[in-house]
């Protein structure tokens, strides 16, 4: 992007503002963010979790997640909600729909939207699962789908339209405008 991808702006509003405020309308508290620099991601008014292996790509930060709040709420059987910051069109009911297939299936370790395929940039994951996450990416996998594959994971369709992320500048230019957005 040349730039910070979470603060890219659509109509206005930073992408990863708008997911953050997607998880906030679907009950997720704490939102933090995961990776990048503190001082620049403060403008978004969260906590800026470090990456365990910066540069370590996706499942680097979903293992600092998993860590961060497994640290923070010692033996919970929580559920974290991972959910990328380039998804601008993400929304409360999509995110509603794994929290149900999560309360649906007790013994799953991870809740994974599913579009036409798997999509692990919007998941649920069980915090207890912290230690079998970590142990496969320090064993080597450093594919979300590779550790999909091994834990007991739950896939659930939802509209594509909430899972169109943005990579390039030219996916700005193809992203419809005017995404709904309410700051309340």
């Amino acid at each position: 992007m040349g730039r910070t991808k979470a603060l890219v702006e659509i109509d206005g509003v930073p992408m990863a503002l708008r997911v953050v405020h997607a998880l906030r309308g679907a009950g997720c508290d704490p939102v933090v963010a995961v990776g990048g620099q503190v001082d620049e991601l403060a403008p978004l008014g969260i906590p800026v979790v470090p990456d365990i292996d910066p540069g370590g790509g996706p499942l680097a930060g979903i293992v600092a997640a998993l860590a961060w709040f497994a640290d923070a709420e010692p033996g919970t059987a929580g559920w974290l909600c991972v959910a990328a910051c380039d998804l601008p069109g993400l929304d409360a009911p999509t995110l509603a729909l794994l929290v149900t297939a999560a309360r649906d299936h007790p013994a799953a370790d991870v809740v994974v939207a599913r579009t036409d395929r798997l999509e692990p940039g919007c998941a649920l994951w069980r915090v207890g699962a912290v230690d079998r996450v970590r142990a496969l990416y320090d064993g080597g996998v450093r594919a979300v789908h590779g550790v999909l594959d091994v834990v007991h994971t739950v896939a659930v369709d939802v509209d594509p339209a909430a899972l169109r992320n943005i990579n390039t500048p030219a996916d700005l230019g193809r992203y419809p405008r005017s995404i709904p957005w309410s700051s309340e």
